[in-house]
């Protein structure tokens, strides 16, 4: 028996206790004891069920780059890891200490759409409309357990390596709730699909999900882009099969980002980090002395975008002992046919949405 099933078994009984308070709290929101509030414009939720590294961002933003062609769209999450409280509207010129990571992420990307943060999605998205009076839909950040809100279209993510159906409760697995907890989905993306996914992989995994008739299933994937300097935003270049990367993150999972190097650069060393970790002074001097210890003279030092915003805060350091530090952009794309398939499903809702 390996060591992490061991270690599952042990937990199990914290896991039946967690479960059985999420449980009791769902079971009052389902028969009204708890009341959750429907607001009178549509409401997206993008979700998952475990804790992190489904693809929850990239994913919010791809719905904004593409909504917010035809629609007038904001963005509401609860502000994980910031240091601020209560309703705070997002600025390009916060940091992550104030907005969090993953917001100032989107702020950033798409200065021109409110994104908003608010520990309460129930408060915050009637202060969002009232600031805000011309949006038209509103997307919800990682609120498929925050049921204090009833959104018109609730998706839910799950990664194709570690799908929910595979998991635990916590703290023994990754699960926020019970894998049953699925049936309240609308749409279900399985994400981080391998490049070439064949017509047999994408059955296997809906046969496993096995989706209520009223569910739709898509599979998408990411797509890196070229790196740019986070010192100097302007400033891009391809990796290559030439370089030695230092990788440096604090997300919650780097399976797939890691799969990508192999197969792009020549060397990858790792330092990883709990996800959203705020780096300090010793963390940097530890990232100093991996990267100066590296061989070779073609060397850098990689970061996603979520942890470039954490990074950013000791730009004094980066300066100081020129670290060249480059971030890698990445952006959702749907296998095979399934992006105009998930389109016609988002627009159907919003079309078809009443007061």
């Amino acid at each position: 028996m390996s060591e992490d099933i061991v270690i599952r078994i042990l937990l199990l009984p914290l896991a039946l206790l967690y479960g059985l308070g999420v449980g009791l709290r769902n079971l009052l929101y389902r028969i009204g004891v708890l009341r959750s509030v429907r607001f009178d414009l549509p409401v997206i939720s993008v979700g998952n069920l475990s804790i992190g590294g489904s693809g929850k961002s990239p994913h919010i933003e791809y719905l904004l780059r593409w909504l917010d062609q035809f629609i007038n769209v904001a963005v509401l999450s609860r502000g994980y890891g910031r240091s601020t409280m209560g309703y705070r509207p997002v600025s390009t010129i916060d940091t992550a200490s104030e907005a969090g990571d993953e917001h100032l992420q989107f702020k950033r990307k798409f200065p021109d759409i409110p994104i908003s943060v608010s520990e309460s999605r129930a408060l915050g998205v009637p202060e969002l409309v009232k600031r805000n009076p011309d949006i038209q839909c509103v997307l919800l950040d990682d609120a498929f357990q925050h049921l204090a809100v009833t959104p018109g279209l609730n998706i839910l993510l799950t990664e194709y390596s570690r799908p929910f159906t595979r998991d635990w409760l916590l703290p023994s697995g990754r699960l926020r709730e019970g894998r049953f907890e699925y049936r309240r989905a609308d749409i279900i993306i399985v994400t981080k699909c391998p490049p070439e996914l064949t017509a047999r992989q994408r059955q296997d995994m809906i046969r496993e999900i096995d989706p209520f008739p009223r569910q739709r299933v898509f599979f998408s994937r990411y797509r890196y882009g070229l790196t740019y300097d986070l010192l100097r935003p302007d400033v891009r270049r391809p990796l290559d099969l030439q370089m030695d990367v230092l990788l440096v993150s604090a997300i919650a999972n780097t399976d797939y980002l890691m799969q990508y190097l192999g197969k792009t650069v020549n060397a990858v060393q790792a330092l990883e980090y709990s996800d959203h970790h705020y780096f300090n002074e010793d963390d940097l001097n530890t990232v100093l002395r991996r990267f100066n210890a590296m061989p070779g003279s073609r060397k850098i030092i990689l970061t996603t975008e979520k942890d470039a915003t954490r990074l950013e805060l000791h730009q004094g350091f980066l300066w100081k002992h020129d670290l060249p530090v480059w971030v890698l952009p990445v952006e959702v794309e749907f296998c095979d046919n399934d992006e105009a398939e998930f389109q016609a499903e988002v627009k159907r809702f919003l079309l078809d949405f009443k007061v």
